[in-house]
């Protein structure tokens, strides 16, 4: 592999997960966050009550993430091999915490409790 490319990402990611679970998580990831932005744009400011209860499920997308690839590669924490596999299971757990947080804030502001309904702060 000696040019890194964008269609080569795709390649492999979709050689990772299969081409159809791959497709479906890109599509679930712009669904996402279109109503992440839309979310933001309909309140017009940030809900710290929400954004802190995004927070607090933020290690558990960090977790979920990890787990998930480390199945869809056939992986064990005892196959890292070096800094540049440490790295990329780094990236892999704060891409699912970010994404965990856009998640939960966007299900609580859209579908959100009777204690969050109405409150812009």
């Amino acid at each position: 592999m000696k040019d890194l490319t964008f269609g080569t990402l795709i390649a492999v990611f979709e050689e990772i997960f299969g081409r159809g679970l791959f497709w479906a998580m890109v599509a679930a990831a712009v669904v996402v966050t279109l109503g992440y932005l839309y979310v933001l744009i309909r309140d017009r400011s940030v809900s710290w009550k929400k954004f802190l209860l995004a927070q607090l499920s933020m290690p558990v997308g960090a977790v979920a993430a990890v787990w998930f690839v480390m199945i869809m590669t056939h992986s064990q924490l005892s196959d890292i091999g070096g800094p540049v596999d440490i790295i990329v299971l780094l990236g892999v757990a704060a891409a699912g915490a970010i994404g965990m947080a856009i998640l939960v804030y966007t299900v609580e502001a859209l579908i959100g409790s009777d204690r969050t309904k109405g409150e812009h702060e």
